[in-house]
């Protein structure tokens, strides 16, 4: 509902650029600058290690004993988190208790998977960031803050009895029952006990995202600054990172779980109670325009190349087949 009004200012910015696929150039490092069809795992490492999770990449239909030594190796402990490389809305991400979990989900999903630590950070967001190539500072645009599906305790009801009292939370009950195994539904929590109904930060699995642009400053930009300036590879898009508090945030303290690029959202556009639709699709308009003068200038003055756009459709068809294969496998 907010691109459909914005397809004549992006179809204007086409033409400027001569190519109405001319965002392919925006991020050199990832592939077709990340419309979705790209390797999370490759994608993480554009990134200075000391901001991301352990990580395992599995191939599909490789040896799981060789893959279990690794995830032993690197020291990951159980639960961590297993998810698609080349994921969609959340399909597929599930916390894994233990060893066995892990073969089951592997045997399951015969696709490529990233086994990554579980963070403990209590705290999940996502940073919009861009930076023009020619530039040294780039600019925060967008921050959302990720509430995780909850419920609170009256002293009384049991914890799926408060599911099904609270709008939000009831929509989601069978997935909290099929990905919550170690949630007793039937235990009574004390008065304003607040049981936390998921560890996943996406829409699909009940995170509310919340405007946190208030909390845009210098020194949050300065601190993204030097971690992009690492890099030559990326220019634009959302990074979700784990963290503790926002001060530690400011001072380069968390973790990154995904870098997303062009196909990224600044996120804060759906906190419905503090962004109204004529503005969010005002802020969509406004981060194409960062995104077309990126793209624009590493093809005009460092040579980057567009895609062609043949090449491009069959690589979105492709994406299309994966997504509705991985849709299959999550029903099953």
């Amino acid at each position: 509902m907010f691109y459909i009004p914005n397809i004549p200012f992006a179809f204007y910015h086409g033409v400027k650029a001569g190519s109405l696929v001319f965002y392919t150039a925006t991020n050199p490092g990832i592939e077709n600058s990340g419309i979705g069809t790209e390797s999370k795992y490759k994608t993480l490492q554009l990134l200075p290690q000391e901001y991301l999770p352990k990580t395992i990449f599995h191939k599909a239909n490789s040896n799981i004993e060789d893959t279990l030594k690794a995830v032993n190796n690197s020291k990951i402990t159980y639960p961590l988190i297993a998810k698609p490389d080349i994921g969609f809305r959340g399909l597929l991400v599930k916390k894994i208790e233990n060893k066995d979990n892990l073969i089951s989900y592997l045997e399951k999903y015969p696709i490529d998977i990233l086994i990554q630590e579980f963070l403990t950070e209590e705290n999940e967001c996502g940073i919009f960031y861009h930076r023009l190539p020619n530039e040294k500072k780039g600019k925060i645009t967008s921050i959302t803050l990720k509430e995780f599906l909850h419920v609170i305790g009256d002293g009384t009801s049991t914890i799926e009895e408060l599911i099904k009292k609270d709008n939000r939370a009831k929509i989601y009950l069978e997935l909290v029952k099929e990905n919550s195994k170690n949630i007793d539904l039937q235990k009574i929590i004390s008065k304003g006990e607040k049981i936390k109904l998921s560890s996943i930060g996406n829409h699909s699995k009940g995170t509310r995202f919340i405007n946190g642009n208030h909390l845009i400053s210098e020194k949050l930009e300065a601190t993204f600054n030097k971690l992009n300036n690492q890099s030559n590879d990326w220019f634009y898009g959302r990074l979700d990172l784990k963290y503790n508090s926002f001060s530690d945030v400011e001072n380069g303290k968390f973790k990154i779980l995904e870098l997303n690029g062009i196909l990224a959202e600044p996120t804060h556009i759906y906190d419905s109670e503090n962004i109204n639709y004529f503005q969010a699709l005002k802020e969509i308009r406004k981060h194409w325009t960062e995104l077309n003068k990126i793209a624009r200038y590493n093809h005009d003055q460092k040579n980057v190349p567009y895609r062609t756009t043949i090449g491009l459709l069959k690589d979105v068809k492709k994406l299309v087949n994966y997504t509705k294969y991985i849709a299959k496998l999550n029903k099953s």
